[in-house]
């Protein structure tokens, strides 16, 4: 009986050290990153232009705008990673703009646009592409289905991954040193699900 106790207590710690382990895991796997949207509230983020941002079910939906409208972070970032899950329709024109230098004014001319926009006329620049910096190396959809966005920028140097496929590898561009993130409204119907940031 004693046999059998011990291994039971032996079994048990070796439980709780593989649990304790796999959270201290999980805990240094997320360390660094700061979420900017959870589903819940827009505490980091201001609105400019007239899209219905809303949240439903724990995502951050716009369909209707007169113009380009944007959800600008508060906070400006210069070296970083972005992490971005996203939904837009087929005719859907969205992107994310990454150091945005006038947060009143976000377009090409004040930061750089990470594309979402699957029907852009010159693809090259369309979804997965930096608007005006760096081309696509491969051209993919992201129309009607869940996509993951990952953006590094560190100094003059960017690269851009789309549901695991490198879409930007090494582009370097010094125009926008530091800025603002913006999540774009412009038009179809676009969704973001989680938007989390981590300083370099």
């Amino acid at each position: 009986m004693k046999r059998w106790s011990a291994i039971a207590s032996a079994l048990l710690f070796a439980g709780i050290a593989a649990f304790s382990y796999s959270q201290q895991a999980a805990g240094q796997a997320d360390a660094g990153w700061v979420v900017l949207f959870d589903g819940k509230n827009l505490d980091n983020f201001s609105p400019i232009g007239d899209a219905n941002w809303r949240i439903e079910d724990g995502v951050l939906v716009a369909d209707k705008a007169t113009k380009n409208s944007y959800m600008v972070s508060k906070k400006d970032y210069r070296d970083f990673q972005i992490r971005a899950e996203f939904w837009v329709s087929d005719d859907a024109n969205s992107g994310i703009f990454i150091r945005c230098t006038d947060p009143n004014n976000v377009g090409s001319k004040t930061s750089y646009e990470v594309n979402i926009f699957d029907t852009r006329p010159d693809p090259s620049y369309g979804t997965g592409a930096i608007v005006d910096t760096a081309k696509a190396a491969t051209v993919l959809k992201a129309g009607g289905k869940w996509n993951v966005y990952e953006i590094t920028a560190k100094g003059p140097r960017f690269d851009v991954t789309l549901n695991g496929t490198k879409t930007v590898d090494g582009a370097t561009d010094s125009k926008f040193a530091n800025g603002r993130i913006s999540l774009q409204y412009g038009a179809g119907v676009v969704k973001f699900r989680k938007v989390e940031v981590k300083p370099l």
